[in-house]
Parts: structure tokens; C-alpha cells; sequence
């Protein structure tokens, strides 16, 4: 499909916008996959709250320059690019190594996240510290065992007095 140079210029104004809110970007290669493996990861993405799209190389470029995003790699807009835009960026980097184990056509080629560049293998490691609700339910259930056992703590005494007293009771009533 040709886009006149004013459609490509929306798309890309678009684009830029959409990346300036989220704040995330993930650049992939999809060549290789099929119309039914884009759906299914969009699908798995969608929960994520990233969009997964094919966009063009020049389009993308502009995107970047115009969200002023520094730093990008001319290799990123090399071959047919597919990106995923927004969402938590450990839940969509998990979504997208576990589908690139699936389709190893999927290739991860960088990502960027609030005002950071992260290579393939940085992905890879941002996949396993789990998604933002997953870190602060771990956060949420250490500091309850911590304020138990500190509540346990304090009590002691207390409940260890009274077992003296009761023996003293014991002791004295027999």
C-alpha cells in the first residue's frame, strides 16, 4: 500500500505521540511468522496493555526523532520491523521471550524505556524479575511478615510472664 507523503507524515506524528505517553517501545524482526502467529502474540500482548504492529522503517525513524529519542541504532530500521508499544516493561518483555521461545522467527532487537536502551539480552534479563503487580505483591507480603514477627516478638514477654505465673500458681496450689 503507497501512503502519500502527507499519511506518512500523520502516522509517523501518530506514532511519536503514542510513544511519548507510554514511555515504552520494544523493536522486533518478524520475518518469518505468519499472519496466525502476529494475531496469537497480539493477542498474549493485549493483556499487557502493549500494541504489537508492523510499521514502516522511515515511519519509525521519523517517530523517534520526533518523540526525542536519542541514541537509536541505524540497525534498528534495517528489514521488516515490528514493534510493540506500552504496557509494563517487564510484563512485555516475559510475553515476548516466551513467544520468541515458541517462534524463534521473533527476533528481540532493543527496546526503549524511559530515557534507556536495553539490548536483546537486557530483555531476556527483564523478563525474569516479573511484572509490576507480581513485584509489589512480593513487596506487600514481606513487610506483613516482617510486622508479624515483630508483633510475635513483643509478645513474647508478655505471654512468657504469664506462663511463670501460672506455674507459680501451679506450684504453690499443689
Amino acid at each position: 500500500m503507497n501512503l502519500t507523503k502527507e499519511q506518512k507524515k500523520q502516522k509517523s506524528q501518530e506514532l511519536s505521540a503514542e510513544i511519548t505517553q507510554a514511555g515504552t517501545i520494544f523493536f522486533t524482526a518478524y520475518q518469518g511468522l505468519k499472519f496466525v502467529d502476529m494475531a496469537a502474540l497480539r493477542g498474549e500482548l493485549a493483556p499487557t496493555g502493549a500494541k504489537f504492529r508492523v510499521e514502516r522503517n522511515a515511519i519509525l525513524d521519523h517517530a523517534i526523532r520526533q518523540a526525542k529519542i536519542e541514541g537509536a541504532d541505524a540497525k534498528l530500521f534495517q528489514g521488516p520491523t515490528a514493534v510493540a508499544v506500552g504496557g509494563d516493561i517487564a510484563a512485555v518483555a516475559k510475553a515476548l521471550v516466551d513467544f520468541q521461545k515458541k517462534q524463534a522467527a521473533l527476533k528481540l532487537r532493543a527496546c526503549y524505556s524511559e530515557g534507556v536502551w536495553y539490548d536483546e539480552a537486557q530483555i531476556k534479563q527483564l523478563a525474569t524479575i516479573g511484572t509490576k503487580e507480581e513485584n509489589l505483591s512480593k513487596l506487600a507480603g514481606a513487610l506483613y511478615n516482617a510486622v508479624a514477627q515483630s508483633a510475635q516478638v513483643l509478645q513474647a514477654p508478655i505471654r512468657d510472664f504469664a506462663y511463670v505465673i501460672k506455674a507459680l500458681e501451679e506450684k504453690q496450689g499443689k
